[in-house]
């Protein structure tokens, strides 16, 4: 049985690959998906399919549809979401996708430090799992084939 994984967060590193090499060693059948990682591909998109919007305001807008549309579907597909929450950068992004995941009742891991308990709880209070490292994630994710 391979499940299907959406990977939720900040696109500025590599953590994805990260999660992506440990379940390998594991070997866990995981297929891993995500949102778009180019980031100027995903701020773009709107006007690279719908044309020059007149103002950044309608930019941002017909991009945000299409990578909306686009996360929908994934999401849809996944048989689990791991989101991450870090401290470099801002994360609403990936509090969008936690909580569309929660909704749509997919089951969800939230990774977060310890300084976000707090600014999170309601969040990880939603999450099936919360965890504060990429190999605690794997390892949740891990028991389901024992």
């Amino acid at each position: 049985m391979e499940l299907t994984v959406y990977l939720a967060g900040q696109i500025h590193d590599d953590w994805r690959e990260e999660v992506a090499q440990k379940a390998k060693e594991k070997n866990l059948p995981l297929h891993f998906v995500a949102p778009q990682t180019n980031h100027d591909r995903s701020d773009n998109i709107g006007e690279e399919i719908l044309g020059k919007q007149p103002s950044n305001l309608y930019k941002d807008d017909a991009a945000s549809d299409i990578n909306n549309f686009r996360t929908q579907v994934l999401m849809q597909k996944a048989d689990i979401v791991i989101a991450l929450f870090g401290e470099k950068y801002k994360q609403w992004n990936t509090a969008m996708d936690a909580s569309t995941a929660i909704a749509m009742n997919k089951p969800t891991i939230i990774i977060r430090p310890e300084s976000l308990i707090h600014p999170l709880k309601e969040l990880s209070n939603k999450a099936n799992v919360t965890v504060e490292t990429v190999d605690q994630a794997i390892d949740v994710i891990g028991y389901i084939f024992e």
